[in-house]
């Protein structure tokens, strides 16, 4: 299965590294091992880097490069999901504890590792001001267009994160209580528990919030998005509703009365339905077959690289170098991290007799001797990755809002005999 999910990103990178040296223009983005060193990839013209970069895009689920404007990198979401990402590229996650304290809160580790994908989504510019019922709370609302639809994903878990700007009054305790807002059949405003924290009045920090039950209803249409409701309440006195800003909350995303490390936002973690297989489009593989009919005549105009690389093909099956700079391709206004990725990839030949570091397959034994009887009828075993690892890319989508996605099986980490 591993050679599968592999082949789009394999193919992709192939063809940019074997057909891109017949044009000049872009830079391709692409090292590789030559037989000698890594070394740059040539260049490709205009029209081969559009293709390529709309292939890419389709793997990663983005359907255009999103609109270049300024992207504030120290907003308490991408801060957040930064602080995921770089615990995902750490060892050792299943050792960690529970639960992980960011700068931007607390998330728990085992709902990251399960998540195929985490979006997180900033309060409407069109959030509503006015008050449920004319009461002291506080009504915020936040746009859903940056979810993923539900037959790609599942929602496994949303939490709302809402930071509270402590005090040095006299320190009393409250109940800070989320609520949908409904709509009853007689037109009149309902409210439907989601969930509650307990807090003082000198917390300075974040507070969390699970709301997966609401965003799953307005995900389904079970109800509309009519957002959701901050009510505060003193444990002195229960029945007395309090104004969320006279604890400190932060509930409204206006840039005079907060930072952009303070903005209130919703996590959203996601499972994808097909498993976070790789699906690409038909066009890069009608362009690979034009391109490699244009290069198979004009073989003799070879780039003296590829000549040795061509040597370097016999050597027996082993992992090379083949790194990807998301930075040279110039996404770096809209991809945070990484700056590229090591890919790597796997060549040589699987001749008899298949030696120990080949990682060979008892399969690939039995064909390699069968082979050697009949080599027109059997083909030999072809070298292919037998060990790969995800690769996480943090990255911006419309309004600011930022999403992590956990590609599968991006990352070749050894190589053998199949």
């Amino acid at each position: 299965m591993s050679k599968k999910k592999c082949l789009f990103m394999i193919a992709i990178l192939f063809h940019i590294s074997a057909y891109g040296m017949v044009a000049a223009g872009s830079p391709t983005g692409v090292y590789m091992d030559n037989g000698v060193q890594t070394v740059k990839q040539d260049l490709m013209s205009a029209e081969e880097r559009n293709e390529v970069e709309q292939e890419i895009l389709t793997m990663f689920g983005v359907p255009k490069i999103p609109r270049k404007s300024p992207k504030n990198l120290d907003g308490s979401a991408p801060q957040f999901l930064f602080d995921v990402y770089r615990s995902i590229q750490q060892d050792g996650l299943h050792d960690r504890k529970t639960r992980s304290v960011s700068d931007v809160g607390q998330y728990d580790d085992r709902t990251v590792q399960d998540s195929d994908v985490i979006v997180t989504l900033y309060l409407s510019n069109h959030s509503p001001v006015s008050n449920v019922r004319h009461e002291h709370g506080k009504r915020i609302l936040f746009e859903l267009n940056d979810v993923p639809p539900e037959e790609t994903h599942m929602i496994t878990s949303a939490e709302v994160h809402l930071y509270q700007s402590g005090t040095l009054s006299s320190i009393k305790k409250y109940s800070v209580t989320l609520y949908q807002v409904l709509i009853t059949k007689n037109g009149e405003k309902e409210l439907e528990f989601v969930d509650t924290q307990n807090t003082t009045s000198d917390y300075d920090g974040w507070l969390r919030f699970n709301a997966t039950g609401a965003l799953v209803s307005w995900t389904h249409y079970l109800y509309p998005n009519r957002g959701l409701y901050v009510s505060v309440h003193s444990h002195d006195n229960e029945d007395h509703e309090i104004k969320p800003e006279e604890i400190g909350m932060v509930t409204w995303a206006d840039k005079h009365q907060l930072s952009e490390a303070k903005k209130p936002f919703m996590a959203v973690y996601l499972k994808s339905r097909n498993g976070g297989n790789i699906v690409g489009g038909p066009s890069l593989q009608k362009h690979y077959r034009r391109r490699r009919r244009k290069t198979i005549e004009s073989s003799y105009n070879s780039n003296p690289f590829q000549n040795i690389a061509d040597g370097f093909q016999s050597r027996s099956c082993q992992i090379q170098t083949l790194y990807v700079s998301f930075r040279d391709l110039e996404w770096q206004d809209w991809i945070i991290a990484p700056d590229g990725y090591g890919a790597f990839y796997c060549t040589g030949e699987c001749n008899f007799p298949l030696n120990a570091h080949m990682n060979a397959t008892n399969h690939a034994i039995v064909q390699t001797l069968v082979h050697l009887m009949s080599p027109l009828q059997v083909p030999k075993p072809c070298c292919a990755p037998t060990k790969m690892a995800q690769q996480a890319v943090l990255f911006f989508l419309e309004d600011n809002n930022v999403i992590l996605k956990k590609y599968k099986n991006m990352i070749v980490k050894s190589c053998g005999c199949h």
